[in-house]
């Protein structure tokens, strides 16, 4: 019979302190924790000296364990009796891959619980003095990838549906920032609609530049900005220069 568990565990944004009290308690107990690359290295130091961690992250270039051995790793060490804690940035359902891991689990007849996580595409422009809804300019909030699968190209977003949402939070897009800002203009977007990018959104390398849809692409270039970042399209970054309150390395420009 199963005694073990997998939790599948949102380590939050990037500040350790926005970890929930239940995935703190989590980590605490784990006898194996695999956890991803922007984790803040600083929650594992609440694992218990015999737990055993492995890293699963992923990177362009480099992976650390592929998917379906993640996959294969968590059904073996829950079936061995070990309480398993998965552990992902932001949430595990917000492009987290949680709900595979999950039905793969589910199949092998593990026990699994879902720890939910606060995700990047609301805490980096809370850190950034921006928020995503706002009764003056933002009644609705879209939260998009900003890459899709290889086999899909660059048409995986109905990008015609998103000209009416106030707020868009797009995930994992810098690199695909030109053609990101080239289809919601061309899908109805105006050009000056004020656009964000946060880097490193939580922690004390975040950064933040704001812009405009037809500036941000440059911005982002001269700036070097690199992934982790958020971008955040909407009216509401404008409520940045009345809110801002956390203090970055760099002043947004």
């Amino acid at each position: 019979m199963v005694s073990g568990i997998v939790y599948l565990v949102g380590a939050g944004p990037g500040d350790p302190k926005l970890i929930t009290v239940y995935g703190l308690e989590c980590i605490q107990r784990a006898d194996v924790i695999a956890y991803d690359r922007l984790v803040n290295k600083e929650l594992l130091k609440h694992a218990k000296p015999t737990a055993r961690l492995i890293y699963c992250g992923k990177e362009p270039g480099r992976h650390g364990l592929i998917q379906d051995e993640i996959n294969q790793l968590l059904v073996a060490e829950g079936l061995k009796g070990h309480c398993v804690v998965r552990l992902k940035g932001g949430d595990p359902f917000v492009f987290g891959r949680g709900a595979e891991e999950a039905a793969v689990l589910k199949e092998a007849g593990v026990p699994y619980e879902i720890v939910p996580g606060i995700t990047a595409g609301i805490a980096a422009p809370a850190y950034a003095g921006i928020p995503v809804t706002h009764r003056d300019f933002a009644t609705s909030f879209a939260i998009v990838t900003g890459h899709g699968r290889a086999e899909k190209g660059q048409d995986f977003l109905d990008w015609a549906s998103l000209k009416g949402i106030d707020t868009i939070a797009f995930y994992m897009s810098v690199g695909n920032i030109a053609h990101i800002t080239a289809q919601l203009i061309a899908h109805g977007k105006v050009p000056t609609t004020p656009v964000a990018v946060i880097e490193w959104g939580t922690t004390s390398d975040q950064r933040t530049f704001t812009a405009t849809l037809e500036t941000i692409t440059a911005c982002i270039q001269n700036e070097q900005i690199v992934n982790p970042a958020m971008i955040l399209v909407g009216e509401v970054v404008k409520v940045r220069e009345q809110i801002e309150w956390f203090k970055e390395g760099v002043l947004s420009k």
